[in-house]
């Protein structure tokens, strides 16, 4: 009920008594228990509305699985840097791959793959063009 124990609603209801009063308590006790059968009412009026537009399907989803309260920001996080790093750890198919295969399939070709899959690792992804001494670097007007 609230979080109130016995002892904290018996402090309320003698401060009730001395602050309201013994001759307007009745009345106010009575719009109190107007109020929570309004509440009711109302709660229940909308449970079945919704019931009745979203269709029977209402009844089988796992409010406990949406309770905010069950969120733990910590493992949330936790939880999405991991799969980034199975997904780093997991192996890829990479070049080295096939001519490591070639290279335990014929002795022979052994050198002369892995000369060629330790080239193909150490080659730049691009050529890097250097400029002459004294010439200015390109200016592009369109990125400022």
């Amino acid at each position: 009920m609230l979080g109130i124990n016995p002892g904290e609603f018996l402090i309320l209801a003698v401060l009730a008594v001395a602050i309201l009063g013994p001759e307007r308590l009745p009345e106010y006790a009575s719009q109190l228990a107007r109020l929570v059968r309004e509440l009711r009412r109302m709660a229940t009026g909308a449970r079945e509305q919704l019931r009745e537009q979203v269709g029977p399907e209402i009844d089988e989803v796992d409010w406990r699985k949406l309770d905010p309260r069950q969120y733990d920001p910590r493992r949330i996080i936790k939880e999405a840097l991991l799969d980034d790093v199975e997904d780093a750890i997991r192996p890829a198919a990479s070049p080295l791959r096939p001519a490591t295969r070639t290279a335990v399939a014929g002795a022979a070709a052994a050198p002369a793959a892995a000369a060629t899959a330790s080239s193909a690792a150490m080659a730049p992804a691009r050529r890097i063009e250097r400029l002459e001494p004294g010439t200015p670097a390109p200016f592009d007007t369109e990125a400022t």
